[in-house]
């Protein structure tokens, strides 16, 4: 595993929601003179799409090299007719692991390009779970999605900017595009634009396999207050569970905030199978359902913070490429905190006597779809390696 190196003297912005997050992207984008980088999942061709996709086709009318890798899978019904349109426009755009319809589950179809990262100029850099989509995207949403982003300036950029050139270079070797990586010098914010002392850390199928995890396991094992968690997708391994649970019984204060309303029924019907160990343990539960909670972050001791695009569950813990920034900053911690709070307040608590008293029939499903995630799991080789379920 590789350390995470910790950068002095950085300048952070937490953003909340799209409606944040847009803006300040959009703002960034604009000013953008020599290059910018965009990676996402889902690229929609909603309000935020266009909003998002017209200022990069600005960008580049004014001679900036604009780069955007969007995945195959979450991206797929991005229509063809709007790629062809910005590559007219000079945006370079190039699909990662382009889905082609089959029947056949292989481990590689689920290794996709879960990040979601823009950087322009090397100057500033957005890192976060926030996807190129409208927040009231889709039928009956009245709340905005619970999702953040962070706005990065400082040395913390040259880490992300190589990582982004990294990818694209990789992926446009293998889409014949080798042109398309010669890149003009970019020189960045290299000073200090503030006091932050952040890392940044991928996951990648190669030297970068289980980074994410192994942050979170060294700040939960090292918490002595508070851990607050907060994941669209929780579905931990036997070791993350074992850690949370003996960080409870040493008299740590453990809460998770995780969906309530979600689109994909089996996984949140096999995430409640695991909430009798963790309730058992201490561990207090609250499942948000005032909209879809996308975030993935977490709060520790309110010093130690992270947000990013990773899920606590195995297609973002063994498979996907993702991203997240891990903030060492009391100031920065306390703000990630009091917005948990703030949405804890709108959610449910899952209490342990009530949740005992469940029937016969809920406990059978939710345990069937649990072993049949586990299932999958092994059908994909994974069964027998150290991230178990």
């Amino acid at each position: 595993m590789n350390v995470p190196e910790f950068v002095e003297g950085n300048q952070l912005r937490l953003l909340h929601t799209g409606t944040e997050y847009f803006l300040a992207l959009e703002k960034a984008i604009d000013q953008a003179t020599q290059e910018i980088f965009l990676e996402t999942y889902i690229f929609q061709d909603d309000c935020a799409g266009q909003r998002i996709a017209a200022a990069l086709v600005r960008a580049a009318g004014r001679g900036v090299a604009v780069h955007v890798l969007i995945d195959g899978f979450g991206s797929q019904y991005y229509p063809e007719e709007n790629i062809r349109k910005l590559l007219e426009k000079s945006v370079q755009l190039l699909i990662y692991r382009q889905e082609i319809f089959s029947l056949r589950l292989k481990r590689q179809r689920l290794r996709r390009l879960h990040r979601k990262l823009a950087i322009m100029d090397a100057s500033i850099a957005f890192v976060g779970g926030i996807n190129i989509i409208d927040d009231f995207s889709g039928p009956d949403i009245t709340s905005p999605q619970f999702d953040y982003a962070v706005e990065i300036r400082g040395p913390l950029l040259q880490f992300i900017h190589a990582a982004a050139r990294h990818l694209w270079t990789l992926v446009a070797w293998a889409h014949f595009k080798k042109r398309w990586t010669n890149y003009a010098p970019v020189i960045g914010q290299q000073r200090p634009a503030g006091r932050q002392r952040a890392a940044f850390v991928i996951r990648d199928n190669l030297r970068n396999r289980r980074n994410i995890e192994h942050c979170y396991l060294q700040a939960i094992e090292s918490a002595n207050r508070e851990i607050l968690i907060a994941n669209a997708y929780f579905l931990p391994g036997i070791n993350f569970r074992h850690a949370l649970i003996e960080a409870a019984r040493r008299g740590v204060r453990v809460v998770l905030l995780l969906q309530g309303k979600t689109e994909h029924l089996v996984q949140h019907l096999a995430t409640r199978a695991l909430y009798g160990n963790l309730l058992a343990a201490g561990i207090h539960i609250y499942e948000y359902r005032h909209g879809y909670l996308h975030a993935k972050v977490a709060v520790i001791d309110q010093c130690w913070a992270t947000v990013g695009s990773s899920n606590i569950d195995p297609l973002s813990l063994l498979l996907a490429r993702e991203a997240n920034v891990i903030i060492d900053d009391h100031e920065f911690a306390l703000q990630l905190r009091d917005g948990l709070l703030q949405g804890m307040k709108k959610s449910y608590p899952v209490l342990r006597y009530s949740w005992k008293k469940r029937s016969g029939l809920a406990r059978l499903i939710n345990w069937l779809c649990y072993y049949s995630v586990r299932i999958v799991q092994g059908m994909l080789g994974y069964a027998h390696q150290e991230y178990k379920l």
